[in-house]
């Protein structure tokens, strides 16, 4: 199983940036979809952010336009370019494998996560 590890969370004051990293230890060509998903404290996990491998990216309408999803599957690498970050942008974010099935998706694999905490 691929596994997966997340890297480049911190502490950033709101309207700031912050880019996530994610490396796969195998090969992600195979996985069509790959992405990234948050949770906040006492909220449920929700998907940020999906590229396939293809390159087409599908964002969350809170995320869209301040947010930039990029994979390499050379280099079996993901990553979320996060600006304008806001409060509520605060969360666990963790990158996953992803396999549609019908509207949704089953989880493969997923990382620990990475915490963004995003200070007012």
């Amino acid at each position: 199983q691929v596994q997966l590890v997340e890297s480049g969370g911190g502490l950033v004051q709101a309207g700031g940036s912050l880019r996530l990293s994610c490396a796969a230890s195998g090969s992600i060509s195979s996985f069509d979809v790959m992405g990234w998903y948050r949770q906040a404290p006492g909220k449920e996990r929700e998907l940020v952010a999906r590229i396939t491998r293809g390159g087409i990216s599908n964002y969350a309408d809170f995320v869209k336009g301040r947010f930039t999803i990029a994979r390499d599957n050379a280099k079996n690498t993901m990553n979320l370019q996060m600006n304008s970050l806001k409060p509520e942008d605060t969360a666990v974010y963790s990158c996953a494998l992803m396999v549609p099935v019908g509207s949704g998706f089953i989880i493969r694999s997923r990382g620990q996560g990475t915490r963004v905490t995003v200070s007012s």
